[in-house]
């Protein structure tokens, strides 16, 4: 009875010590938000960016491109009912060189993008975190590193 004592125990740590775990991982989606009109949230991220030398090259209106779509769709067009979907897509070209260096295949990430969901004035911002993508990626600490400098950028426009 003992030795089915422990090894129940053994299991019950092994799987607490999984869920825990799991729960410790980050989101592979940085979410923040910012309160206001959505015109000048969006020049509020779009400047941070640009400030922490992150170059915007494209800026598509995704909510604008499905709009045509509406009638198609039916009750299937944006059923969270947002007024704004857009996206600034970037790029910083130093750490496109440094991430090359290290890791060819993350070149895949160039260029980033955040997406703005905007709906009842909120501005949602939705970022996927570059170190969550490849763990075991040899850019590891540079992928870190660019994370957290676009973060810090998104904060300093005033999400949270």
């Amino acid at each position: 009875m003992n030795s089915l004592r422990k090894y129940l125990l053994q299991i019950s740590s092994i799987l607490t010590l999984c869920f825990v775990t799991v729960l410790v991982q980050a989101s592979p989606v940085l979410k923040l938000k910012l309160e206001g009109d959505f015109s000048s949230n969006y020049d509020k991220v779009s400047q941070a960016l640009e400030n922490k030398r992150f170059y915007v090259v494209f800026e598509p209106n995704i909510g604008g491109s499905i709009s045509n779509f509406k009638e198609r769709w039916g009750d299937d067009y944006n059923r969270n009912g947002f007024e704004e979907i857009r996206s600034l897509v970037f790029c910083n070209p130093w750490y496109v060189n440094q991430v090359i260096n290290k890791d060819p295949e993350m070149a895949a990430l160039c260029p980033l993008s955040v997406t703005l969901l905007h709906k009842q004035n909120t501005t949602q911002l939705m970022f996927l975190r570059p170190s969550q993508l490849k763990p075991d990626s040899p850019a590891q600490d540079i992928l870190q590193e660019l994370e957290s400098d676009i973060e810090k950028a998104l904060r300093e426009s005033g999400a949270k």
